[in-house]
């Protein structure tokens, strides 16, 4: 079983984990960034990006995190693609045991492994994610101003987003499956309140069409009637699940959803180990906030180092 040591594993390439490798390769640790996949996360599936600072334009997702790779590369950040099967955090030295046997071990290790939506799994939701089918009302609202959209939820970011979107969109209907809302009641009041948001109960969206975009979402009751909605987006806020199903979460310290609870220096319980991006404990899941946190655990993790030293 081959066997490699290093100072810092960094495990998930997106913009939290490329921030922490830019970090720790230009103070010239021997670091490795470990991605299961294509380096990039959630943000490969985002089509426009006009909220990151430094680019007045706005750019595409991809874009985004090529200037983020290559300005890591120009560091020389060694990264590898291999699917961690299992980790063991307990000792000084942290094992990262690969899916094809090999072994890895650093000093500190950096857990960026991110988050994903919940998804409904219906016809047209794939095709035309980033096309009008959004996960995020922060990142995507202000894409549909003066335009009619849904927002599929009852909980409590469905309500509070639904709430936030009436800022650009003409209309928000939201879509709920039952007859009452999760959601608490401040937000309830508040969004039933609001003049631009409508209510359709009982129902579930069984299909979201158009030809390269979203134009229109078919819905079904609970008496199985079917009708058609227009619409120009439609924002599906179910749910976030942590990319966390390898990870010792009680060692680690992790919230009832399953997210790692870290310090302000993003150190979680186990010494040596920091956590960044989408897979803390947080309220906020944005793009630039993941970048600065991946900033600030490969600075903590330096100076774990060099307190070992």
């Amino acid at each position: 079983m081959a066997k490699t040591d290093y100072q810092l594993i960094i495990l998930g390439g997106g913009p939290a984990g490329l921030t922490a490798g830019l970090y720790a390769a230009r103070d010239r640790l021997k670091v490795l960034l470990l991605e299961k996949g294509v380096v990039g996360g959630q943000v490969l599936v985002t089509d426009w990006i006009d909220n990151y600072p430094g680019f007045p334009d706005g750019l595409t997702g991809s874009d985004l995190i090529d200037k983020m790779a290559a300005q890591a590369k120009r560091f020389d950040l060694q990264t590898k693609n291999g699917n961690v099967v299992k980790v063991e955090l307990s000792e000084a030295t942290k094992k990262l045991i690969l899916e094809s046997g090999e072994e890895l071990t650093s000093q500190t290790l950096i857990i960026c492994t991110g988050a994903r939506p919940n998804k409904l799994g219906i016809t047209g939701e794939e095709d035309l994610t980033g096309k009008g089918v959004s996960y995020c009302a922060t990142c995507d609202g202000p894409f549909f101003r003066d335009q009619e959209i849904l927002v599929v939820g009852g909980g409590d970011t469905a309500i509070q987003e639904a709430d936030f979107l009436t800022k650009f969109a003409s209309k928000v209907t939201v879509i709920h499956r039952r007859e009452t809302l999760r959601a608490t009641k401040v937000l309830q009041e508040k969004a039933f309140a609001n003049e631009r948001i409508k209510f359709i109960w009982n129902s579930n969206v069984i299909a979201i069409e158009g030809e390269k975009e979203v134009e229109r979402v078919r819905i079904r009751n609970n008496d199985g009637e079917e009708k058609e909605i227009a619409a120009s987006g439609i924002f599906i806020l179910i749910g976030t699940i942590p990319n966390n199903e390898i990870l010792p979460l009680a060692q680690l310290g992790a919230d009832e959803q399953g997210f790692i609870v870290t310090d302000n220096e993003m150190r979680t319980k186990i010494p040596g180990v920091m956590a960044a991006g989408d897979i803390r404990s947080k309220n906020v899941r944005q793009v630039i906030n993941g970048a600065g946190e991946g900033a600030v655990a490969a600075i903590a993790a330096e100076h774990y180092l060099s307190e070992q030293e």
